[in-house]
This record gives C-alpha cells, sequence and structure tokens, in this order.
C-alpha cells in the first residue's frame, strides 16, 4: 500500500488544498492530510477546528481513503511513523517551487522521503490561507475559496483578534 502525506498548517484549509488532497486521493492508497503544528505561529484555529474542519470537507466531497492528523515534530517524522514514502505539495507559482525544493531536497536526505509536487488547478492557483484570511479581515465574501463551514466564521474570528 502507498501511503503519501499532505502538509501543511491549514489556517484555514483552502478549496487549494483540498483539490490538491483530492487528486492525490486518486493517486495513492491512502492519504495523511497532516495539520503541521508550529510553535513559532499563531493560528486562527485551534489544531482540533483544523483537523475536523478538513475531516468534514473531505467526508463532504467522499473522499474515503484519507486520514486526517496533526503533528508538532518533524513531517519526516510522521512519515516514517506512519509509512509514507511521499509527501506531495501543491503548487501555486513559481515562488512555491523555489520554498518547497529545498525543504523536498532536506526531506528526502532526513528520512528518503521523495516529494511530489502536484501543480494547482489555475481556476484556485490565487487562492491561499493568507490571501483568504486578508479578504475576511476586511469584510470580503470568501465563499467558493474555503469550505462552507469557514466562511461564516472567519470574518467574526479576525475582526475580534484585530480588535484586542
Amino acid at each position: 500500500m502507498t501511503i503519501a502525506v499532505c502538509p501543511g498548517s491549514y489556517d484555514p484549509v483552502t478549496n487549494g488544498h483540498l483539490d490538491v488532497i483530492m487528486r492525490c486521493a486518486k493517486l495513492f492508497d491512502q492519504v495523511h492530510v497532516v495539520v503541521a503544528v508550529n510553535a513559532a505561529k499563531t493560528p486562527l484555529f485551534t489544531e482540533e477546528e483544523r483537523v475536523e474542519i478538513i475531516r468534514e470537507a473531505l467526508e463532504a466531497k467522499s473522499v474515503s481513503n484519507f486520514t486526517v492528523a496533526s503533528t508538532e515534530g518533524l513531517i519526516t517524522d510522521y512519515c516514517k511513523q506512519v509509512g509514507a514514502t511521499v509527501i506531495v505539495k501543491g503548487l501555486r507559482q513559481n515562488g512555491d517551487y523555489e520554498a518547497e525544493l529545498g525543504m523536498a531536497l532536506v526531506n528526502r536526505k532526513l528520512a528518503g522521503v521523495e516529494t511530489m509536487f502536484l501543480p494547482a488547478d489555475p481556476i484556485l492557483e490565487h487562492i491561499s490561507s493568507s490571501v483568504v484570511k486578508d479578504v475576511a479581515r476586511h469584510g470580503g465574501d470568501i465563499s467558493g475559496m474555503v469550505p462552507d463551514r469557514v466562511v461564516p466564521i472567519l470574518g467574526t474570528m479576525l475582526r475580534n483578534r484585530d480588535a484586542n
């Protein structure tokens, strides 16, 4: 059985992320979507919320060969733990490739895990978690950019955080 890992902070998960995960699920027997917890960052959504939102979104899209988990450690350690042989990363633009290539080489050195890059769907390539948060912060409409569950709560979360 071939196991792939799709890591990310997913704060919040976007429809672009989900597109890459669903395409990955067609290529591999099992896909582990891993919320990477970074102590240096202050996410809007808790680790548990991000895991649950991803799980609900994939179930709603009838994806069945996935596991959603989180880790505070190295993604390569997670890969070793579950027997994953590949990390799948979505690429939106040239800058993504440059940023991800170095990490891919480090991951191969650390654990012998290869990285596969999937280009973003052109319809979704402009969407990132940062863009979504910025649009929501200013009261813009983020429907179609994120799972439906995220839409009503993200703007409120951001405005409340910015008010404090």
